[in-house]
Order: C-alpha cells, then structure tokens, then sequence
C-alpha cells in the first residue's frame, strides 16, 4: 500500500510516523512546498518524496497542511477517487463544508479524541447501556499555553479551534444532535486574545434532542499543564477519561500544601510525575490509533470513523457557541443550519 503525505509539519510528521510504524503501508511519499523539509522527514520515516503538486497515483492521500489550503488540495485530488485523511477543520465556514463535500466526501476528519482509550471507554459504555440512562456529560478542555498573536488572529476563534474536538465528542458519545447552546465568552488574562476579537476563557452548556445536558468549559492558559477530562454519570454508573496520574491537576485535600493529583492517589512517587506537556503529549496514542483506522478505512475494512458531515455538524456547534456568547442568549442550533 503507497500512502502520500502532503505537508511536512508537525501533523505530517505525526500522520508519516505512523503510517511508517503500521505493517499494512509499503510506501510512504512525502510532498512539501519546501523540498527540504520533504527530504528530511522522509529520510526520517524511510520514505520517498514527489514534487508539490505532481503526486503519485497512491492507495490514500493525508492532507496535513493548513485549513485554506484545503479547497485547493481536495479539489485536486478527488478524482483520484481514493480515501482522503484530512485535519480538522475541513473548513472555516459551513458554506466552505458544503463545497468541499459536493466535491468528495470520501474523507476521514481528524477528530483524534474520538481515539483516545478512555474517551472510548465511555463512548463504549453509554451505547451498551452500562451507565444506565445518561444524566449529564461534563467536558473540560485547558490549554497549557496561550497562542502567539498570529495564531490567535487566524486559528478561527477559541470554539471553533479548541472546543471544536469537545463538541464533536458531545454529539458522538451521546448518539444524539444537539438542539441548543448557551456559551459564555471572556478574556481574562491574555490581551492578545483581545485584540484578535476572541476569548482566553469559554463555557457552553448544551442541550441534546433528547434531552441530556452537556457541560464544556476551557480556558486557554493552565500553569499546570494540559488538561482535557471528560465525565460521565448516568443512573448505573458514573466514569472519568483524562483523570490519571499526569493529569495537571492538584489534590486541596493531600494536606496542609496541594499535592498533584498523582501524588495524592499514590499512583507515582513523589517528583516524579509529569504534568502533560501539550496535546501532542496528551493524544499521541490516539493519533496512532486513528491513523491506523485511516488505513482500515483505505483497505475496506471498517466505514469511515469521522464523516465530512460530521465534523460540519461540530463547526456549527462551534458556530452556535460563538454567537451564543456574542450575544448573551441561548442559541437553537438550527439557526446557523
């Protein structure tokens, strides 16, 4: 099987790593605007490269540049008629979506949440009825860092960029639409995120179609380090992903001075535990999984884990949250289609 990469960024890298790692991929083709830079990850992964624009036929194509290049690369290779893996997000606008899906829609979106181990767990145990009926979904999303203003300035605002993944995961744990959203948007500590119009801190509270409450929150900035926790209670059960020993959280009730959370739990010795660093550290098993799931997808051999139209359905969450905090009141999701 030949898999080409477009992109040698970070994303290209992480997507090449992989690919290289999985048995079933023979060939791997790195393409750059930079020749350079195709060189050196593919001397990297014991790969080949091509020309910008001039790619081999392959079995499957991963599109890991920036979203405005994604009109121009999908138009290019949907012809071909083979299994796109494309980033999130497909686009900036539904408008964008709904072109880019008339052309193909034999992509695979990188929702890599959806691949995490614990955030399957739950998923697993809402659909087989373990958690019993489902109360309320909790979510909580903290950047270790704030972006540098030119990041910010194009990133498509914090609901679209950050709490995008959490939105997703609020429709696919759950089997249900959303109907409704209140959000909340401030800037607290981070003028940056003032000048670029957006928020450093956000909250949403969802309501599905069939009535399950769902609560997001996140902030752009933990000293800590990065933290992405999900909670589940239902009326069997209640379950936790991302509460682990590295999460970046302290125990007030460890004694007289808060001790991480690992520390508290007795899971490591004291100093050495280590806070996740950022979302790469966080989510690298899960982009493994579901690279190895693009290639069941380019094979046949399962459906499509993460559709156009879904990742169209969390934009317009994302799309419903901003306005909603915009304008201080509860948005139907319908509203923004």
């Amino acid at each position: 099987m030949r898999i080409v990469v477009l992109g040698a960024g970070r994303m290209g890298v992480i997507r090449a790593e992989d690919l290289a790692a999985d048995g079933r991929v023979d060939e791997i083709v790195i393409a750059n605007r930079n020749p350079a830079r195709a060189e050196e990850l593919a001397a990297r992964v014991g790969g080949t490269t091509c020309a910008w624009g001039a790619w081999p036929d392959a079995d499957g194509y991963a599109v890991t540049t920036s979203t405005d290049t994604h009109a121009e690369l999908i138009g290019a290779l949907a012809g071909r008629g083979k299994p796109l893996l494309v980033e999130k997000p497909l686009a900036m606008t539904l408008e964008e979506c709904d072109a880019l899906m008339a052309v193909t829609d034999n992509m695979q979106i990188g929702f890599q949440r959806r691949f995490d181990a614990g955030i399957r767990g739950i998923k697993e145990a809402v659909d087989s009825g373990r958690l019993g009926v489902l109360y309320s979904l909790t979510l909580t999303a903290h950047d270790i860092a704030p972006g540098t203003p030119e990041f910010i300035a194009g990133s498509g605002g914090t609901f679209r960029d950050m709490l995008v993944h959490d939105l997703d995961l609020a429709r696919w744990i759950t089997g249900s639409e959303i109907a409704s959203a209140y959000a909340t948007g401030t800037v607290r500590n981070h003028p940056d995120y003032t000048a670029a119009d957006d928020f450093d801190v956000v909250t949403a509270t969802l309501t599905t179609d069939t009535g399950v409450p769902i609560l997001v929150s996140g902030t752009r900035h933990d000293p800590v380090g990065h933290d992405i926790r999900m909670e589940a209670f239902g009326s069997r059960d209640s379950m936790s992903a991302g509460l682990v020993p590295r999460t970046p959280l302290h125990a007030a009730e460890a004694g007289t001075e808060p001790e991480l959370l690992g520390e508290f739990l007795g899971d490591v010795p004291r100093g050495i535990i280590e806070p996740f660093a950022g979302f790469m550290d966080r989510f690298r098993p899960a982009f493994t999984a579901e690279t190895s799931a693009y290639v069941d997808f380019v094979l046949g051999e399962r459906d499509n884990p993460c559709t156009p139209a879904e990742a169209r359905a969390a934009l317009a969450l994302a799309i419903a949250c901003d306005l909603s905090a915009r304008e201080g009141r509860i948005v139907d999701v319908a509203e923004v289609g």
